[in-house]
């Protein structure tokens, strides 16, 4: 049995919505790096059962890659409280992975969307000033 499940453009907004913490994974059948971090993925999905791990198959659900930007495949994604807090290409070993979700499991979400807001704001600011 997998303990990840697939996202699609269907389940996408109430999958991030009605849970606190997803991992995605943004793959293809055909990429090879993607191959050589499923494993990776899958256990430490296993070790980390309170957490929601997901898969997108970028063939299958183009338009989610899109709307993500997704350039390069496997994409790691980590969406806490709706709020998309780590992206990277590339296939992680696993001892960062780990690492990776220690730190977003750490983060303080009150900060981060406070830091959003400036930036928002920052950007309203200097977007009026350029005008």
């Amino acid at each position: 049995m997998t303990s990840t499940m697939e996202l699609t453009k269907e389940n996408f907004d109430q999958t991030v919505s009605e849970n606190s913490f997803v991992v995605i994974d943004f793959w293809a059948e055909w990429c090879g790096p993607c191959r050589q971090f499923a494993p990776v993925y899958e256990k430490t999905a296993e070790a980390n059962p309170d957490l929601v791990f997901a898969k997108v198959d970028t063939e299958a659900q183009p338009e989610l890659a899109q709307a993500f930007e997704i350039q390069s495949i496997p994409t790691l994604m980590i969406v806490r409280d709706q709020v998309a807090v780590f992206a990277q290409p590339g296939a992680l070993p696993e001892a960062v992975f780990t690492d990776v979700l220690r730190q977003a499991r750490e983060l303080d979400m009150d900060e981060v969307r406070k830091s959003i807001a400036e930036e928002k704001q920052g950007e309203k600011q200097g977007g009026e000033q350029s005008v």
